[in-house]
């Protein structure tokens, strides 16, 4: 289920422990209409998860303290209401791509990034909510001419 709100907003979490780059992120994925929660490591994202209505997509670092990316990927995917969340890595590992592949993460995006590639992987992997999808029906008389 995306974004409880219908106000045609996605929710973006962002769990990356360099508190500059999560800092800068907020912003921006906010000025492109977005509601961003962050967190700084994989056990807090969980802990953010549990308290919140699913968000549409999830920016994952994969090399941070505490509970990294892969380990944070395998707690989401046990569990049935997390586990559809779409994730996209944001690494700078050098085998990033074959690591997000290998946690089923629907994109990758190698630090240092350009934004414009950043927000083009959010567009093409976030959901959207169902607000945003549904287009109003016509009823019979709305679609008489006179």
């Amino acid at each position: 289920m995306p974004d409880e709100m219908n106000d045609g907003a996605t929710t973006v979490l962002v769990v990356e422990d360099d508190f500059d780059l999560r800092d800068a992120l907020v912003p921006i994925l906010e000025y492109e209409g977005h509601r961003v929660v962050s967190a700084a490591n994989g056990k807090e994202a969980l802990e953010r998860l549990q308290t919140m209505p699913p968000p549409s997509l999830i920016l994952l670092d994969l090399m941070m303290p505490v509970m990294n990316g892969e380990e944070f990927r395998a707690e989401q995917l046990r569990d049935p209401t997390l586990a559809s969340i779409p994730v996209v890595v944001v690494s700078a590992h050098p085998g990033a791509e074959e690591r997000a592949r290998r946690i089923g993460a629907a994109g990758c995006v190698k630090k240092p990034f350009e934004i414009e590639d950043l927000l083009e992987q959010v567009r093409r992997s976030s959901r959207r909510p169902v607000a945003a999808v549904l287009t109003p029906r016509r009823s019979a008389t709305q679609s008489r001419r006179p």
